[in-house]
């Protein structure tokens, strides 16, 4: 039975690892005002009659924290990178000067950050949630191993076992929230 236990515990760590990750990859695409080579992660050309990320045609760096520099590795698709970015309705008016694309990102207004630390709490609150459901999943296994045979102090210290998992990873959630919400509101 505590081979049963363990595995469960530890999928359920896995699972609330899983949804940590998504979390941190969905935030990172929430722009701080700082340039950064994610927010055109979603930007695709046609390279050669193949739609191609953005990323796999060019070098995309960032040389100061107001501006993205997109170094194609064939020059002739400058026009089209332009035209994808312009396209991917970023908010973004990208320039060239014949060797790379240039794009100066805007500074943040206050109303947008607070729309931006809104959105970002949303993405939190279903974070919080997926990991809640992990729980009950996870207790209702436990629930089930007990009603096979598994006794009533096992069958608690494992529910205590998932909601230490809980709590820490709910810890980890607000962490990561408090860095956002800081990177955002910071002019």
């Amino acid at each position: 039975m505590t081979e049963e236990i363990n595995f469960y515990l530890e999928s359920a760590e896995e699972q609330m690892q899983d949804t940590l990750s998504h979390l941190e990859s969905t935030l990172a695409k929430i722009r701080a005002g700082k340039a950064n080579p994610q927010m055109l992660r979603n930007v695709s050309i046609d390279y050669y009659g193949v739609n191609t990320p953005l990323s796999q045609a060019s070098n995309i760096s960032t040389p100061d924290a107001q501006t993205i520099s997109i170094q194609p590795y064939d020059k002739t698709l400058i026009n089209e990178i332009e035209q994808a970015i312009i396209e991917a309705n970023l908010g973004f008016n990208p320039s060239n000067n014949g060797e790379k694309v240039i794009i100066n990102v805007p500074p943040l207004t206050e109303e947008r950050r607070i729309e931006l630390v809104k959105q970002v709490k949303m993405e939190i609150e279903n974070s919080k949630i997926s990991i809640r459901n992990i729980r009950q999943r996870a207790n209702d296994e436990m629930k089930k191993l007990g009603k096979l045979g598994l006794s009533e102090d096992l069958e608690r210290d494992a529910e205590a076992s998932v909601q230490k998992l809980t709590d820490s990873f709910s810890q980890q959630v607000d962490q990561i929230f408090l860095k956002k919400e800081a990177e955002i509101l910071t002019v």
